[in-house]
């Protein structure tokens, strides 16, 4: 829980090793250990009472399993810590992490407002669980900025954000969006896993609930499937209360290994970005690419804002190619070296896809003419991926069939 006002400051690279760790609370262990249970025992009927009472009032004590412990704290704190929040909950996976933060802020009768360059999980969500349960969504154009005024109903509940989008890369005027949301009772809610707790800051922005893919670059191994939502004080209690309803908890050795990764995450996170600037320059020069959709690019669509708004980039971003067929596009795919064909990023290693969003988008004009690719860049060299990228381009290029 980050509520302590009077803590030191630090620097973020110090707070990513430090933050959620208490050494002195397990013998000197630099890592939290692994807590495994289910039932807690209390000594006393007097005692089971007090913990259960704490535990209400946000104490980290521990009550039953799918109430906290040590473990799943540690990192918890951490993210709260890092992103400006809090507090913290985790999830199963980042899907369950927006389904929960959905559900705790909307009731039937209410209205949605969804980004139409949303993760495509998401949408699903909301075209059927929320449907069912008598929420109505609305996509809007990732773009539209303050005029998301224009949008807003009496009974507009959540706005739900992510900069930048799913495979299109918009960066969206988050702090615009949010002041006008909140001037019509709105909470906003903002999947915030591109950037990491790290890049941006969604508190200081105006979110009100940020939300972590932690499979991505928290764990950053491609190992573990995790989610965290951190929220404001005003908004915990909701979050919380959810969150113990649905009966939501993670498994402390998947816990372990993302509060592991955390420790990490500067260090990849600069080299992420510093490779990935580089792959995006030298593709932007490339006869095939008509456009690269890296917003730390200098020229990029949504540059300015994120300059304004970032503190830097990750590992992720679409590529337009100039018109290529198809069979092309997945000729040159399947016969990559280094970058792999799967669907999660964030990890060490490089990945490819295509990027088949088109007939999904249903707000937002098509900006685009040629095929899209989506590409994470790993921790490879970066001329080696040059080399496998620049083979791959000439076998579009050359294709005949």
């Amino acid at each position: 829980m980050n509520n302590n006002p009077d803590s030191v400051i630090l620097r973020e690279d110090t707070k990513v090793v430090v933050s959620g760790r208490d050494s002195k609370s397990f013998g000197g262990m630099v890592n939290p250990p692994v807590y495994h249970g289910s039932t807690v025992l209390a000594e006393s009927v007097a005692e089971y009472n007090t913990r259960h009472d704490s535990r209400l009032n946000d104490e980290q004590v521990m009550v039953y399993g799918t109430m906290g412990n040590p473990t799943g704290w540690a990192l918890e704190n951490a993210i709260a810590e890092l992103e400006g929040g809090y507090n913290c909950a985790t999830y199963s996976s980042g899907l369950a992490a927006i389904a929960v933060a959905l559900m705790a802020f909307l009731k039937s009768g209410d209205h949605l407002l969804m980004t139409d360059s949303t993760y495509a999980p998401t949408r699903r969500f909301c075209d059927s669980v929320l449907k069912r349960f008598g929420v109505e969504t609305t996509y809007y154009d990732p773009l539209i900025g303050a005029e998301i005024k224009s949008l807003l109903r009496p009974n507009t509940a959540v706005v739900f954000t992510e900069s930048p989008g799913s495979h299109t890369f918009e960066v969206q005027d988050i702090p615009s969006i949010a002041e006008v949301a909140h001037q019509h009772g709105a909470i906003v809610q903002m999947d915030n896993t591109w950037a990491s707790p790290l890049y941006f800051k969604p508190f200081e922005h105006g979110v009100d609930i940020s939300i972590q893919a932690v499979t991505k670059y928290i764990v950053g191994h491609s190992d573990v499937l995790l989610g965290s939502v951190t929220t404001t004080k005003e908004h915990w209690k909701t979050l919380r209360d959810c969150t113990w309803h649905f009966g939501q908890c993670v498994a402390p050795d998947d816990l372990y290994l993302a509060q592991r990764g955390l420790r990490t995450m500067a260090v990849r996170l600069r080299q992420h970005h510093k490779s990935s600037l580089k792959i995006a320059e030298w593709l932007s020069n490339r006869a095939e690419v008509r456009q690269v959709l890296y917003p730390a690019l200098p020229g990029a669509p949504g540059h300015e804002i994120w300059k304004r708004d970032f503190l830097g980039a990750s590992g992720l971003f679409g590529v337009e190619l100039k018109p290529f067929s198809q069979k092309a596009v997945e000729k040159m795919i399947d016969e990559m070296r280094l970058f792999g064909i799967g669907s999660s990023w964030g990890g060490y290693e490089s990945l490819m896809l295509p990027s088949n969003v088109r007939d999904i988008r249903t707000a937002s004009p098509w900006r685009f003419e040629g095929p899209l690719l989506r590409l994470h860049i790993g921790l490879e060299d970066v001329d080696d991926l040059k080399d496998d990228l620049k083979d791959g381009l000439e076998r579009i290029r050359n294709f005949g069939g």
